[in-house]
């Protein structure tokens, strides 16, 4: 009888211990779905600082303490963001509520590093060039340090250059990274009210982070790949809506940030357009000009 009650006592122990293994899990998946203003403030602050700032650094610096022959500032700061961005977005993976994907993840990670490691390389040297004379709004052939190079082949060669720079290297750096952000905004649903609410401090970075996703946007010449993740994420909201889910708080502010996105990209757009210069460089029916060709074609000659 004493061996019997053992047992059944072990038996009730056992059944005992699983809903705490449950309520750990549960604690932890309602930790996970609060808004993570620590993640999207450091992402949104080196973003600005160390994206946005690098080619405003190489500008102010004074040249002497950063020969051409050797990185600039800017370099830096680029080697800075291509280690810390993929550390922030996998942190932030991490914290999804709902498991993902960590292989996908894993390989959008790889090659969003190499991407970005190659346009280091192409922006590098477009820097250099614009010191030398090199203007942003025109073409690599138009361009007036270019076009009468000796022999012809080099301009092939600055022409190969530029598509490194401003193709392959933003197609390899923007294409997993918005495919990250994608995956992140799969595992943002939930029932419960209470987490569908953005707190005072998602709408005070909601602003600096929208206008980042606009530069992002316009200087990464990515408007095509911006559009296609945002209906993605309007059509899984749909989705996933009709089974009762809404989007949490950090859902809610990826969400917003893109909704805000696309309202400045297309006042950009309409501000520009009958611009004759920009134009030309920028044809076709996706006309989305760079703001740093703006920059050397209106703000620049005036100073």
């Amino acid at each position: 009888m004493v061996t019997v009650r053992k047992r059944r006592g072990s038996g009730l122990h056992t059944e005992t211990s699983a809903p705490a293994g449950l309520k750990e899990n549960s604690t932890q998946q309602q930790e996970n779905q609060r808004f993570h203003f620590d993640l999207w403030f450091l992402l949104t602050l080196q973003n600005w600082i160390l994206d946005f700032g690098r080619p405003i650094v190489m500008i102010i610096l004074p040249l002497e303490w950063f020969p051409l022959n050797k990185p600039s500032a800017g370099d830096y700061f680029h080697m800075a963001y291509n280690v810390i961005t993929p550390f922030l977005m996998l942190k932030l993976i991490e914290r999804s509520p709902r498991p993902l994907p960590r292989s996908a993840v894993y390989l959008c990670i790889i090659t969003f590093v190499m991407g970005a490691s190659i346009h280091l390389v192409g922006d590098s040297i477009n820097h250099r060039l614009l010191l030398s004379g090199y203007q942003l709004h025109l073409s690599v052939r138009e361009n007036p340090i270019i076009k009468d190079l000796k022999p012809a082949t080099l301009i092939d060669s600055f022409e190969l250059l530029y598509y490194y720079d401003e193709h392959l290297g933003h197609l390899m750096w923007y294409i997993p990274f918005f495919i990250i952000l994608f995956i992140y905004f799969t595992g943002c649903f939930t029932k419960a009210e209470k987490h569908k609410k953005i707190p005072i401090s998602g709408w005070l970075l909601l602003g600096p982070s929208s206008l980042y996703y606009w530069y992002l946007v316009t200087e990464g010449q990515i408007t095509e790949l911006f559009l296609l993740t945002f209906l993605a994420m309007v059509v899984m909201a749909i989705h996933q809506k009709r089974k009762g889910l809404g989007l949490d708080s950090n859902g809610l502010f990826l969400f917003y940030s893109f909704s805000f996105t696309v309202l400045l990209v297309g006042l950009w757009v309409v501000y520009l357009w009958d611009d004759p210069v920009l134009r030309n460089k920028y044809p076709g029916l996706m006309y989305v000009p760079e703001p740093w060709s703006y920059y050397t074609l209106h703000i620049k000659k005036k100073h």
